[in-house]
């Protein structure tokens, strides 16, 4: 089958706030946090608040790295083209891909504030790592791009008049 082009394509990737030497900057912030409450708890006699706290720490700064980690690897595609609308998200290691016929998928709202394409009994959710305001832009978007290409104008030069 050959290659088309892209009709209408938005690619959308989770917020990483953070970069590694962000990430090394608050991690030695919560282990010098931790060292100064745990020499104070230590020195009033209290050493077992100082174990608790100590695995608190390991436990935030491993839970950082491990959505950092997610998070890097996550992103989604919706991109329309001739004869098909293709929804590929990517979350960590789980790929969810999804073919829809364009002149049936419809875009809608679900109950819960999802954008999601549906098809009879099939439906996926789409800009999931997009917040309400680029949603509804991702719904504009592709709404106006699947009108185009159910609704094709032709322009035939021998039917014009003058």
């Amino acid at each position: 089958m050959p290659h088309s082009p892209a009709l209408f394509e938005a690619r959308s990737a989770p917020l990483l706030s953070m970069d590694q030497s962000g990430f090394r900057v608050v991690a030695g912030l919560l282990l010098l946090g931790f060292t100064f409450g745990g020499t104070v708890c230590t020195l009033m006699g209290a050493w077992p608040v100082t174990i608790f706290a100590g695995v608190e720490v390991v436990l935030v700064i491993l839970l950082l790295a491990i959505y950092r980690l997610r998070a890097g690897n996550s992103a989604e595609l919706v991109m329309l083209t001739e004869g098909r609308l293709l929804v590929r998200r990517r979350e960590g290691r789980r790929l969810v891909e999804v073919e829809f016929d364009p002149f049936w998928a419809r875009l809608g709202w679900d109950g819960e504030g999802r954008l999601v394409v549906r098809h009879r009994a099939r439906h996926v959710e789409i800009g999931r790592f997009l917040p309400p305001e680029e949603k509804r832009a991702l719904e504009a978007g592709l709404g106006d791009a699947l009108r185009r290409y159910r609704e094709p104008v032709f322009d035939n030069p021998q039917l014009r008049e003058g």
